[in-house]
């Protein structure tokens, strides 16, 4: 089968390669599926690059998210599933091989069914952003009469949070850095956008909310924005943190007078029934109709793999897709 892969860590166009490498045998409790797409999150760019870790196998096929259809199936999973149209979670986690390859053989509840109406493009959209959303939401507490505030509105994960919020009932607001950001958040659905390169946050926040705060902060990169957090959140409030750098200053003191509540996570290591829990909120969301899944445009070949990596590392507003 054709596949993109590196065998060292470095710049795009340095050590990515496309060729020929074996096609993959569905063994015990996995299915084989024949991929139409690969979603290229920034943690796939992090990993080749070699900024979040080293590379830890001779060669990797990156990336986790993807989506496709089952043509094998290996022991003790239903020929049924033969067939299917399915999208793909933690494809490359902890494995050597993810989805920007024609085919992927992995655990057989990776492989999520997906429904008609739903592109695999679309699909391709899903395994880290629409679940690092859901639980970050479900954390959050969010619900009708409640407030948030969502870092970065543009952003792929920031999109399904906006979405997932407002199922919940809550009022939205978001952070953005440009006009052209701010409309694609509330296309999402935000109530209020803030550009934090143009407006003094805590202040929108606290003309937004008459001067309460908002009830929860919903963080992409606390490195960077732990300082906002005394000028927008209100007493008890709290912070669900799924992105960060290496090291972050907290206002300590005014966590610990206000009892703020500071709630991490990592999407690739949610338990069994968290992952149930948002599988079933996205399935059942798409099913409704009820997600914009926002594919970034132009979608790349996967010859074109390292022009992919590339939009991800320049921001692209939606989620970069590969196509087989």
């Amino acid at each position: 089968m054709r596949a993109a892969y590196y065998e060292r860590n470095g710049a795009a166009r340095e050590v990515l390669r496309v060729g020929e490498v074996e096609t993959p045998q569905p063994g015990p409790g996995e299915v084989r599926v024949k991929l139409a797409t690969s979603g290229v999150n920034p943690s796939d760019v992090k990993s080749r690059q070699g900024s979040t870790r080293k590379i830890a196998w001779p060669r990797v096929i990156p990336q986790s998210d993807g989506a496709g259809v089952i043509d094998a199936v290996g022991d003790g999973v239903p020929k049924s599933r033969i067939g299917e149209r399915v999208w793909i979670w933690n494809g490359q986690w902890k494995r050597p091989f993810g989805t920007a390859a024609e085919y992927i053989a992995l655990p057989a509840a990776q492989a999520v069914p997906l429904p008609d109406k739903v592109s695999f493009a679309a699909g391709a959209c899903l395994g880290i952003p629409a679940m690092t959303a859901w639980h970050a939401v479900a954390l959050s507490e969010a619900a009708k009469g409640s407030t948030v505030l969502v870092s970065g509105g543009a952003g792929s994960v920031s999109q399904y949070i906006i979405q997932f919020a407002k199922m919940a009932g809550a009022t939205v607001f978001t952070t953005v850095s440009s006009p052209e950001k701010a409309q694609a958040a509330r296309e999402a659905g935000a109530d209020a956008t803030i550009d934090y390169k143009r407006e003094e946050v805590g202040e929108r926040v606290m003309a937004l909310t008459d001067k309460r705060g908002v009830d929860a902060v919903l963080e992409m990169d606390l490195s960077a924005n732990a300082k906002l957090l005394p000028a927008v959140l209100r007493p008890k409030g709290s912070v669900v943190i799924y992105g960060t750098g290496p090291e972050a200053t907290l206002p300590a003191a005014f966590c610990l007078t206000q009892s703020i509540r500071l709630l991490f996570f990592l999407v690739y290591e949610l338990d069994t029934a968290q992952r149930e829990a948002a599988v079933s909120a996205i399935t059942k969301s798409l099913a409704a109709g009820r997600l914009i899944n926002r594919v970034a445009q132009p979608t790349y070949a996967l010859a074109d793999i390292a022009a992919a990596h590339e939009a991800v590392e320049k921001g692209t507003i939606g989620n970069v897709i590969v196509t087989m």
